[in-house]
């Protein structure tokens, strides 16, 4: 993850679809002051770096790895569950979430979302990517300690009923789906084994990137996916 997320195709594609949402929702009324930011499971902190440009950003993990790879670059993370944050409410202007509550070691994804939203802010966002659809599940959420894959339904009941309206949900990895859904097939016919992080030839790196920053593009205009390999949200607390 370390060496993948700041250029890998799949990491700077999501990075764009979740500016895409989170750059307008933050673009309005704030609170007196820079921003305060938390990324609720920051793994190995490249996203730190990113959210830098709208505020203070800090991360959180459970993982002494990741938080080893933080701090190699340089960015403000601790160790905490996101069970139980070590914030207090209404700390934070807006909190992210990449691929986290879906994760095993989160056991009550509700109980989670609760935490993230009692630490926001009255108005603050919260933005929310998990997996999606279970026809998609595969060697890689053996490897990567998947609990679920979700469904746009599922994500838009969660974040409500912790209180949250939720402003933008779409399904994203859309455009590329057919080619996902196909290789998760294959994988589980031929017993394929491991994660699917990693680079790809160059040629497929840009080609696969460019698919991702063109959803971008679409979600920024207001358009949503019907169809995905993930599912994304914002929701404000009211």
């Amino acid at each position: 993850m370390y060496e993948a997320e700041e250029a890998q195709w799949w990491y700077a594609g999501q990075r764009a679809i979740a500016t895409a949402l989170l750059d307008p929702a933050l673009g309005g009324a704030r609170a007196p002051g820079p921003r305060r930011l938390l990324d609720a499971g920051c793994g190995t902190g490249y996203n730190l770096l990113a959210l830098a440009r709208l505020g203070r950003p800090v991360g959180i993990d459970l993982s002494p790895e990741a938080l080893a790879f933080c701090r190699e670059r340089g960015v403000p993370a601790l160790r905490a569950s996101l069970l139980a944050l070590p914030f207090a409410e209404a700390t934070f202007d807006a909190v992210t979430s990449f691929d986290v509550i879906y994760h095993a070691w989160v056991s009550d994804d509700r109980a989670a979302v609760a935490e993230m939203a009692r630490v926001l802010r009255p108005g603050g966002v919260l933005l929310v990517r998990v997996p999606a659809l279970r026809a998609l599940r595969g060697a890689h959420d053996v490897a990567v300690q998947s609990r679920h894959r979700y469904t746009r339904g599922e994500l838009r009941a969660l974040l409500g009923g912790c209180g949250l309206g939720v402003e933008r949900i779409t399904y994203c990895n859309s455009l590329l789906f057919p080619l996902l859904l196909a290789r998760r097939t294959l994988d589980r016919l031929l017993g394929r084994q491991g994660s699917d992080v990693g680079f790809l030839p160059a040629p497929l790196e840009w080609g696969f990137k460019r698919a991702l920053l063109a959803e971008a593009s679409l979600v920024r205009a207001g358009l949503s996916f019907p169809v995905g390999a993930s599912v994304v949200a914002l929701a404000r607390k009211r």
